[in-house]
């Protein structure tokens, strides 16, 4: 990029007008179908299970589940690729009307889909094709809208105006999170998981969240049909400077790849794992390390999304005052500082008894080095005979804190409670045993009264706890605010418009993709390779730090690149 291409004087803030409002509606409205599917399946993912991978065992079932839900995460990037170079070639319009209707119908068929028991294997085949067919759309989505409305945005507002796209993101979290737990408490949850009657033989009110995205399909359609092609692209076209091969110019030209590079770890890596971290991560600690039901867990991130969502357009306005890259790279550099704190602090709010269990409950796993293999597992899929490695798998999964020690070779294996040892007869037996003797060393029950619990939407507000445990999900939600808010526009200024679409696609959805996308399972796996319950905070720690460092020292400021005029 040469400087005197890119630079244009800021104009005075100004109402948005009507045409403006419908580019940002028509382009928000495919964010909250991808979060609002993402949260979906992940949340009904045991149910998922349980209805395509039938023929497994019930563990087996969750976790061929989740491997589904990861087929959509790894071919983001394919999309990003395909609809980029379509986009760069044909038009954002076009190219975007494309990914909505892919991404719509495939979410509904999933809610159309008959389970294992009534079509066999190609219940979970079909299954993983849709959900490779969402990831191949979701990939030139977010490069279609993000583009679109930056390119419709006026100079100096651009941060402002993509950053409603990042508060929709939320929004379809929050949509998705009201009609599960709407569903769930209306129905019953055997009616939601099995037994309610639809129609064509399909039971399951889970399916109906997936059956009612026809409407935001419908909605999305309607509305995009009546939008005009982008301003940028159509100067573009007029001047015949379109690329006829935006792939190989993108990344095939070291001008263009080493600028996607560093766009990759220089800001999304880190927007990427701070996200995950305060929207995903932090949920799935609450109920699966601390042991806090599912209504409560949800309703608890609920209220912390509808308190922080707002600071989106914060953030992208300032960073128009400011520029994008300080705003980013403090959000992940705040969030890496803090992150140990504040998750202390959700244990000893969440759960008292717990956290005092942590610090005076010993448990210790001796064995022979050599009769202990590596836990790492983030895909879910190895399985453990070795009895040390059955021993600590259990005790991770139990949120017991252990402590490894390297007894003598060909010395017996035990697990102690506060020196006393646990007997491993039986592998099957053991999580019982082991939780028992736990429980009366001091770790709390399942029914612990001392746990946060709450009954309601709106009793969250008149519980203490609660609101304690809010104020620090808010926080992190803030963090997600700073990094995300801005990241479209600064992903958009970064590259000329003839590649715009293809370039920028890319590194967000491999940063959001893959760095972001693995990052519950990778860091669950480093929790029970070590036995500490904290320890998988430092993946996104060491990649937000990564990013703060690589950003500060290649990112370039880009908030007063001309768009309109860079070809």
């Amino acid at each position: 990029m040469s400087v005197a291409s890119t630079t244009a004087a800021a104009a005075p803030p100004r109402p948005m007008t009507r045409e403006e409002k419908k580019v940002i509606l028509a382009s928000s409205l495919g964010t909250i179908f991808e979060w609002y599917d993402f949260y979906l399946y992940g949340t009904l993912a045991v149910i998922i299970g349980k209805q395509f991978f039938s023929a497994f065992e019930p563990a087996t079932q969750a976790i061929f589940a989740l491997l589904a839900f990861a087929a959509g995460f790894l071919v983001r990037p394919f999309g990003a690729l395909v609809f980029g170079r379509l986009g760069d070639l044909v038009g954002r319009k076009y190219t975007f009307l494309v990914t909505i209707v892919i991404m719509g119908a495939s979410t509904f068929l999933v809610g159309l889909l008959p389970s294992y028991a009534a079509i066999g294997w190609l219940a979970p085949v079909i299954l993983i094709a849709l959900r490779m067919l969402q990831g191949l759309a979701l990939g030139g989505e977010y490069g279609g809208a993000a583009v679109y409305v930056a390119e419709h945005a006026p100079v100096g507002r651009r941060g402002f105006y993509t950053a409603w796209i990042q508060t929709t993101a939320t929004l379809g979290l929050l949509l998705s999170l009201a009609v599960i737990v709407s569903l769930r408490l209306g129905m019953g949850e055997e009616a939601f998981q099995t037994s309610f009657p639809l129609f064509f033989g399909l039971q399951g009110g889970w399916r109906i969240p997936f059956l009612g995205s026809i409407i935001l399909l419908a909605i999305s359609i309607y509305i995009r049909m009546q939008m005009n092609e982008s301003p940028a692209f159509l100067k573009m076209k007029e001047e015949g400077t379109r690329s006829k091969a935006p792939l190989s110019e993108a990344f095939g030209q070291w001008k263009n790849s080493k600028i996607v590079l560093i766009a990759l770890f220089g800001l999304v890596v880190g927007q990427a794992v701070v996200w995950y971290t305060g929207q995903f991560y932090a949920l799935f600690f609450i109920q699966n390390i601390l042991k806090i039901d599912l209504l409560t867990a949800n309703v608890l991130i609920a209220w912390s999304l509808i308190i922080g969502t707002p600071a989106f357009l914060f953030f992208g306005a300032l960073s128009d005052r400011i520029g994008r890259k300080p705003v980013i790279l403090a959000g992940c550099l705040i969030a890496a500082l803090t992150y140990f704190p504040l998750f202390s602090a959700l244990t000893s709010v969440a759960n008292p008894k717990y956290e005092r269990a942590l610090e005076n409950v010993k448990i210790e796993v001796s064995a022979d080095p050599a009769t202990c293999g590596n836990l790492f597992d983030p895909v879910g899929i190895r399985k453990f005979t070795a009895p040390c490695d059955v021993a600590r798998r259990t005790l991770s999964q139990q949120a017991l804190r252990y402590t490894k020690v390297d007894a003598p070779a060909g010395a017996p294996f035990k697990v102690t409670v506060n020196g006393t040892e646990v007997p491993f007869t039986d592998a099957a037996a053991f999580p019982k045993t082991v939780s028992e003797a736990a429980v009366a060393a001091g770790y709390p029950a399942a029914n612990d009264a001392e746990k946060v619990k709450i009954t309601g939407f709106f009793s969250a507000l008149g519980n203490p706890q609660a609101l304690k445990i809010i104020a620090i999900l808010t926080v992190m939600v803030l963090y997600v605010t700073m990094v995300y808010g801005p990241i479209a526009a600064a992903l958009v200024e970064f590259f000329p418009t003839r590649i715009r679409y293809t370039a920028m696609s890319l590194p967000y959805h491999i940063g959001n993709g893959w760095f972001g996308g693995l990052l519950p399972a990778t860091s669950f796996a480093i929790v029970a390779s070590t036995g500490d319950i904290y320890a998988g905070l430092w993946y996104p720690i060491g990649f937000a730090l990564m990013t703060v460092v690589i950003g500060v020292l290649f990112v370039r400021e880009t908030k007063d690149v001309d768009i309109q005029n860079y070809n």
